[in-house]
């Protein structure tokens, strides 16, 4: 059986991404990962499931809704642009690290050139 996915493992791909800070601009009990300002990740931080709300290109984000039971449109936000994973025994681990890279990428890109992290 594969090993299952944590909140701290979502911690440790966000804090492993360059120029990227932790901040609980909503309570205690969400954290909010950016970059440059701009918010890549969204996680609870109490309570289960745990889950994770990510940035994903609107075609991605359909395809990931339609094709995986664990991922839903973003909760709370635009639901064309973010996703919500919910960490639990289907979710996979790599695809879960990859949606985490990839949200932070998407938004590296919508910043100004001189602003990006090197």
């Amino acid at each position: 059986m594969a090993e299952l996915f944590s909140r701290d493992d979502v911690f440790a791909v966000c804090d492993a991404l360059p120029a990227t800070r932790n901040e609980t601009p909503f309570g205690p009990e969400t954290s909010v990962y950016k970059v440059v300002g701009k918010v890549f990740a969204i996680t609870n931080l109490d309570g289960e499931p745990v889950t994770v709300t990510l940035k994903a290109d609107p075609p991605h984000a359909e395809a990931l809704v339609r094709d995986y039971p664990w991922i839903t449109p973003g909760y709370h936000m635009n639901k064309r642009h973010w996703v919500t994973v919910t960490i639990g025994p289907d979710a996979d681990p790599q695809l879960v690290t990859d949606l985490i890279v990839n949200s932070y990428e998407r938004v590296v890109e919508g910043l100004p050139r001189a602003k990006r992290p090197t």
